[in-house]
């Protein structure tokens, strides 16, 4: 499991049209008013849809970082739109209104992220990208981190981001994009199981 709008099949990283779920170290407000996972849950929710499912997606293109983007089925399940209705992701509107309809539903419900006035995935990246660009070499915050699994890299929303070390006398570097990480051969982490 990539993360809550991302998933990899055999070898293919598939990122899901139209949606953007919150990110995996996102915090969202409850109607209680206490802060919950959102992100992890999106993860888990989206996790629970495929695991053990054989699970198909159309080919929309490519994104810059060189996912396909695609909406995923399990039998007629339309997975992009589960995350949707399920609170557990917001219609990426930026790009698509193919899922908006769904969002209102949700929004009115009150389920997931629409539970209380919660900051959005792209809100979420853009400060702390801002934040984590003034401490970066040359302005560059992405962790390059080589480890037993290989070539990752940490943008700066990653739960393991301020953990995260960058060792270049071992080869490890610093990005100034996501698209840079991912031509350069390194991957997002995975999260889930």
């Amino acid at each position: 499991m990539v993360d809550g709008d991302t998933i990899a099949i055999s070898g293919v990283i598939y990122r899901l049209h139209g949606i953007d779920a919150p990110e995996a170290g996102q915090k969202c407000n409850s109607s209680t008013g206490n802060a919950w996972n959102c992100g992890k849950e999106a993860i888990s929710m989206l996790e629970g849809l495929v695991l053990g499912h054989t699970v198909e997606c159309d080919d929309r293109g490519q994104d810059d970082y060189g996912r396909t983007i695609g909406v995923c089925k399990v039998g007629s399940q339309d997975l992009n739109a589960i995350m949707v209705e399920t609170g557990h992701a917001w219609a990426f509107r930026k790009y698509s209104e193919d899922y908006g309809s769904l969002e209102d539903i949700a929004h009115q419900k009150h389920v997931g992220i629409w539970q209380a006035e919660t900051e959005t995935p792209w809100d979420f990246r853009a400060a702390k990208w801002a934040v984590a660009k003034q401490d970066a070499p040359d302005g560059c915050p992405i962790k390059g981190n080589i480890s037993d699994n290989g070539h990752i890299y940490h943008a700066p929303w990653s739960p393991w981001y301020v953990r995260t070390k960058v060792s270049t006398k071992n080869g490890e570097r610093w990005f100034c994009s996501e698209k840079e990480a991912v031509q350069a051969g390194w991957r997002a982490p995975y999260w889930g199981r």
